[in-house]
């Protein structure tokens, strides 16, 4: 029998592997998913013995339904009932924005609905262009902080930058504050010796469903991909920069990083801290007492800005963050601006985004000229043509990398956050996005899309249909795996 086995084990572990590779093709029917990725799950499984095994463990595990972890303990606290009381979704609330809001109204409701977001009135925010500008309010609003900080970063690395943020962690918390860091495990790359000195000052520290060889599992599913700071429970950050050298644009820098941030100050913080400490419950092993300390209340002088806070991922119903760009589209009147830097949409996005160009709508996309990505890079364009003969404007952004993660619509509604314009972000990765329903603050955004456009190639129809057959067999082999990476 061993003889047997040593002599037939190929024949042996292909059968096993068609074996198993056939009940998850079942398993992926039975869960009736979008047929365009059943139907790469189904050639995945077939054609590539083992690998096509390894790929469904990794990336068709769908925990939406069944989820990685419950919010119950921290949204079920006193405190926190009572922060989500003080903004129920009332009428008065809305007739306050709906006099200028028209049909973007819908949003408000869409997000309250779908994940009980509340939409807050009293903020004052600043739309942060680039790291070196945020990097210089972060590390002065630290230093300044009084109580405490949380950090939640899909990337934090112990490089120049890195130590510095690092560094007045350790220093806040010998100072007596409380300080609280969640890294990503595999997006981040902190050393032994630095979080050795994390400790020994006192900063609590986990990292996010951590992972073995992280350097190999960069797409590993169910990251955290949000980005924000909390001080004092007052001030707030979020959007795309993370924690890393490349952010900065210095002079030895290889290539211009272009991204989007921004602090807020105001009842929105209350909502991002929330997020924080429903995270903080799931990386810990602590059953953290909850303080009012944690939500103070903030005199904010001019803030009347209308914010929500929206986050997405594996433990919300809903996909929150695409059903509200979605609808946003659908409901635009007069322009569409979107800046991402991986477009792999859904069929719902692509669909949405045509019908708005169809019907007069201006439309307009920025996307990396150069990605830091193959697969997407090419997966990517072969979205293009669809949006092109549709009248999609798309540019291509020369300066450098664009990192931004920015949406503007009809200078009343505009979305700054760590969600990408990909099936990653908005079904899978745990995100979190700003909404704004502001006008000032949305010309801000519109101002610095159009300044990108002067740093962009726009994509000509006729010069992408004539493109080589080489190009288009690569867009086609990385959009068959579009749905999986």
């Amino acid at each position: 029998m061993l003889d047997f086995i040593k002599e037939n084990i190929w024949y042996l572990l292909i059968i096993i592997n068609y074996i198993l590779a056939i009940s998850a093709v079942i398993t992926v029917f039975l869960k009736r998913i979008n047929p365009t990725k059943t139907l790469s799950y189904i050639i995945v499984l077939v054609f590539f013995p083992f690998l096509g095994l390894l790929v469904y463990y990794l990336f068709g595990q769908e925990y939406r339904k069944n989820k990685i972890f419950s919010r119950k303990h921290i949204l079920n606290k006193s405190i926190v009932k009572n922060i989500n009381k003080e903004f129920e979704f009332s009428k008065a609330q809305v007739k306050k924005v709906d006099n200028y809001l028209d049909d973007k109204v819908k949003l408000v409701k869409l997000l309250y609905q779908s994940d009980d977001e509340p939409l807050t009135l009293k903020n004052k925010i600043e739309i942060l262009k680039n790291g070196d500008v945020k990097f210089k309010h972060l590390l002065s609003d630290l230093k300044k902080a009084e109580h405490h900080i949380h950090l939640e970063y899909y990337i934090v690395k112990d490089d120049d930058i890195g130590r510095q943020v690092l560094s007045v962690l350790c220093e806040q918390a010998e100072a007596g504050l409380k300080v609280r860091l969640i890294y990503d495990d595999v997006g981040s790359k902190i050393s032994t010796q630095m979080k050795r000195k994390l400790t020994n000052s006192g900063v609590k520290h986990h990292p996010f469903m951590p992972v073995l060889f992280s350097k190999f599992t960069g797409k590993m599913n169910y990251r955290n991909h949000r980005k924000i700071a909390i001080i004092d429970g007052k001030i707030g950050y979020v959007g795309g920069i993370n924690i890393a050298d490349e952010y900065l644009n210095e002079n030895d820098t290889d290539r211009f990083w272009r991204d989007t941030h921004m602090r807020i100050e105001g009842e929105a913080v209350k909502s991002l801290q929330i997020h924080f400490l429903s995270t903080w419950d799931f990386v810990s092993d602590e059953r953290l007492a909850v303080y009012k300390t944690f939500f103070p209340e903030v005199d904010i002088e001019n803030g009347n800005v209308a914010l929500q806070i929206a986050a997405s991922g594996p433990d919300t119903d809903w996909a929150n963050i695409m059903e509200v760009i979605f609808t946003a589209i659908v409901t635009a009147s007069d322009y569409i601006y979107i800046t991402t830097p991986y477009f792999v949409p859904n069929e719902q996005i692509i669909t949405a985004l045509q019908i708005a160009a169809k019907s007069g709508i201006d439309v307009r996309l920025i996307i990396p000229k150069k990605s830091d990505s193959w697969i997407v890079k090419h997966a990517s364009n072969s979205y293009l043509g669809a949006l092109l003969k549709a009248g999609v404007k798309v540019y291509k952004y020369n300066k450098g990398f664009v990192h931004a993660k920015t949406m503007v619509v009809d200078d009343i509604f505009s979305t700054v956050g760590t969600s990408n314009m990909d099936y990653r972000s908005f079904n899978i990765n745990f995100e979190i996005n700003t909404f704004i329903y502001d006008k000032t603050q949305s010309k801000i955004i519109k101002k610095h899309f159009l300044e990108d456009m002067e740093n962009s190639d726009a994509v000509n129809y006729n010069t992408y249909l004539n493109r080589s057959n080489f190009e288009k067999l690569k867009e086609s082999y990385c959009r068959l795996w579009s749905p999986l990476i």
